[in-house]
């Protein structure tokens, strides 16, 4: 088990500690998707006390992120083909209204900025450097969804590419690095169209972009053998 632990004082209390350690681990797949959490050893290990482990457990399978499992305890939660389903129609209609409007209020520096990602991302690509590639999507995306001006959506949208990061880390090798070609191309596209404020081809491009996503995932899924 692989826990990077942060200085404490970033947080206000031991949960607090406990819960963001825990979480940015489930994150990275450092916590593996089905792995026990057993409290003990998680105590043991952040050097606290059994009770903020409980705490910080019940506030992540609040979020859907770990699960009780009968005669075995805490868990962290499965990615199911469900999940990954959520993950990108939530992304597409959150993208959809995100784009629409940052189009609307972009200014010419700002499709520069954008413009600056999608420039690196190919150079990532490029490089092989499949990691720095994901986190400027990352940023790409959430840079369109702060430019819509809507807190709520963009809070929405942070909390839906941290799942997506999750996804991806795990079925690193089996997706995203046979995808990244296509999801530049799609960028390019979704920037062109914003530039343009033609409405129906960037919403055509958002769905475009993340049903296929969707599919990449879900083809590979069907090529692995089911365990239940």
């Amino acid at each position: 088990m692989t826990l990077a632990v942060p200085p404490a004082t970033r947080f206000r209390t031991k949960q607090e500690l406990v819960y963001r350690t825990l979480r940015d681990a489930i994150m990275r797949c450092d916590l593996a998707p089905g792995q026990r959490l057993v409290i003990d050893e998680l105590a043991r290990r952040l050097a606290v006390s059994a009770i903020p482990v409980r705490e910080a457990l019940q506030m992540l399978q609040s979020e859907g992120l770990v699960q009780n499992v009968p005669h075995v305890g805490a868990t962290v939660t499965p990615i199911s083909r469900e999940s990954i389903d959520e993950v990108f129609t939530v992304m597409e209609g959150l993208e959809i209204v995100a784009s629409r409007s940052a189009a609307r209020r972009m200014t010419g520096e700002d499709a520069e900025v954008l413009a600056g990602i999608v420039s690196a991302m190919d150079e990532a690509a490029a490089a092989g450097r499949h990691e720095e590639w994901a986190d400027l999507n990352s940023r790409f995306h959430l840079s369109i969804s702060r430019l819509s001006a809507m807190p709520m959506l963009h809070e929405m949208t942070e909390r839906v590419l941290a799942r997506w990061d999750r996804l991806r880390r795990f079925y690193f090798s089996g997706v995203l690095v046979h995808r990244i070609d296509q999801a530049q191309s799609e960028h390019r596209q979704l920037l062109a169209a914003m530039r343009e404020q033609g409405f129906d081809r960037l919403e055509e491009t958002v769905r475009q972009h993340n049903q296929g996503a969707l599919e990449a995932y879900t083809e590979y899924l069907r090529q692995l053998p089911r365990t239940n």
